[in-house]
């Protein structure tokens, strides 16, 4: 694994006036993607009732009430928490492995997730229960939720008491990657063994989406990803202190071990939670990350969290509204929406790193 130069700790930013007007402008273009989330879909909602809903009152139509607020809203709201979630995450990984190309998922927490839903889902389908666990209709789907939370808690698990015992970063990440190799395997082989409805419901799961989460769910997710994010934000200086590596750090008095072990349980938790509610969502975690640094010119992690916070749900509503084809019945996958929207920032990051041998920052 090559040892990426970084530059200083923290690159100041020019034109001050300007930078200090990006927060304001990205909020507005949260807002409005929220809300044309809201409004757009198979059936097209006009902008001024969807914020006639929101505020109480009543419609034009009383089935519009229904879509929003059963529906979309919390789609939305799911969509917004699970892209700053995976952004705050990737770039959490980005900064402790110093790999511009590291994701929230390095550590197999995505791969332990997907094991335990696919111990559920597969051993169902194969024992013939899976119509019991269809029947149960919000039980099975919380079911689902907390195999994969127990699959990601494993893995969790497992790495922080790894990284209690390796003091290389590069050899954590290392190890990550192995057990998420090892938990895919065994997914595989349990699909040889499984029917083909189980196989199916484990595929349309690893394809991702925001609309399987209810509200009942999201009462869960809500607390569980602010935790996360506040966590993240207290970390900011000890990982500002390991932009330029963890000697540097040990210099400036920060326990490095302490600090790596709250890192990774925050960036942990964010994905852990996301992927179990929503299944794997590639991409975001490693694109938000470089379009924030890139855009306020910093590597201060205390500009850049809340940047990759609201960045995040932009993107993740922006991937939402292209998935659902606003006036058509079909929905595309959410993956394959997300994989259009990180590709290139990822190329840009293979080719800019190749080109200049640094950290983007």
């Amino acid at each position: 694994m090559p040892d990426y130069k970084l530059k200083p700790i923290v690159k100041t930013t020019n034109n001050l006036p300007v930078k200090s007007l990006l927060f304001p402008i990205l909020l507005t273009i949260l807002i409005l993607t929220f809300l044309l989330d809201l409004a757009l879909g198979s059936a097209h909602i006009p902008l001024n009732q969807v914020i006639t809903i929101l505020l109480g009152q009543q419609p034009e139509k009383i089935t519009w009430t229904i879509i929003i607020l059963k529906f979309r809203l919390p789609k939305a709201l799911t969509a917004t928490l699970a892209g700053a979630a995976l952004g705050v995450s990737g770039l959490q990984m980005q900064t402790l492995f110093r790999n511009p190309l590291a994701g929230p998922f390095v550590l197999g927490i995505s791969s332990g997730a997907s094991l335990g839903v696919a111990l559920v889902v597969l051993t169902a389908s194969a024992t013939g229960t899976a119509t019991f666990l269809k029947d149960l209709g919000i039980w099975g789907d919380f079911g689902l939720v907390i195999a994969a939370s127990l699959g990601a808690a494993s893995s969790l698990a497992i790495m922080l008491v790894v990284s209690r015992r390796v003091q290389d970063t590069m050899t954590l990440l290392i190890l990550g990657l192995l057990f998420g190799y090892a938990t895919t395997s065994i997914v595989s082989i349990l699909l040889q063994f499984s029917s083909k409805e189980g196989i199916q419901s484990y595929l349309l799961w690893t394809f991702g989406s925001f609309a399987g989460v209810t509200w009942q769910q999201i009462i869960i997710l809500v607390p569980i990803i602010l935790l996360g994010l506040l966590a993240a934000l207290l970390l900011s200086k000890p990982l500002n202190a390991l932009l330029l590596g963890e000697s540097y750090a040990r210099s400036l008095g920060l326990t490095v071990q302490k600090a790596r072990f709250s890192i990774l349980t925050s960036a942990s938790v964010l994905a852990g939670a996301i992927t179990a509610f929503c299944g794997p969502i590639a991409f975001l975690g490693v694109a938000i990350p470089h379009l924030c640094r890139n855009l306020f010119n910093t590597s201060d992690h205390r500009i850049l969290i809340p940047a990759v916070i609201i960045m995040g749900a932009i993107l993740a509503l922006i991937a939402d509204l292209l998935a659902q084809l606003p006036g058509s019945q079909i929905i595309l996958p959410l993956n394959a929406v997300t994989a259009l929207i990180g590709t290139p920032v990822v190329t840009w990051v293979i080719v800019r790193r190749n080109s200049q041998k640094s950290f983007p920052t």
